[in-house]
Order: structure tokens, then sequence, then C-alpha cells
């Protein structure tokens, strides 16, 4: 998140109109998320089986919901059906709740 925000908010409030830092930042956001998807895959090989079909399912649930999600935001702002911008930060709220909602609802299911 800090890598993001320091991406999208760096060259409007710490710098101005310096692209290197711009293109640094965004190199560095990528990077960070990089590291993130090799530390998630890390994390799923050392769970128990359980765990892990837990995990993948809610993940999956979690995809499905941020394209359906993105999709359909995305025509109904090109459609001018709502009156709010449908920005990304709104897909990445509902892609962690479902994913949130999908992991306790697995942990219930499993008991």
């Amino acid at each position: 998140v800090l890598t993001a925000a320091l991406a999208a908010f760096g060259s409007r409030l710490l710098w101005q109109d310096n692209q290197v830092l711009v293109w640094m930042t965004i190199i560095l956001n990528v990077g960070t998320g990089v590291g993130m998807i090799v530390a998630n895959a890390r994390q799923l090989r050392s769970m128990d089986e359980m765990q892990q079909r837990i995990t993948l399912n809610a993940m999956g649930i979690a995809l499905g919901a941020g394209l359906v999600g993105g999709i359909t935001l995305s025509l109904l702002e090109s459609s001018e059906l709502i009156a709010f911008e449908g920005d990304i930060s709104r897909l990445i709220i509902v892609i962690g709740l479902t994913y949130g909602i999908a992991i306790r609802a697995g942990h219930r299911y499993y008991r």
C-alpha cells in the first residue's frame, strides 16, 4: 500500500513533474507486488491441504468477484449510469472483502 501511495501521490505532493522519480516509484511498486506474489506462493506451500483448499477457493471467489465487479463497474461508468468515478481502489476493496468473507466461510464449512 505504501509503495502504491508513493507512486500515486508522490508526483503530485512530493516532487513536481520529475519523471525519473515517477518511474522509480512505479518500478518499486511493481517489484513489491512481485515480492508479494512470491511470498503468497511460499505461504500456500507451507499450509496443510485443508488450509490450501480454503485459501485457493477464497482466492478463486475473490478473483471472480474482481473480474465481474470490475467489468460491471467499467460498463456502468462508460454508460454513465453511475455518478461517481469507478476507480481501482473500489475494486481492491471489493476483492479484499470478498476474500476475507470467503476465508471465514471456508473455515466454518470445514469445521
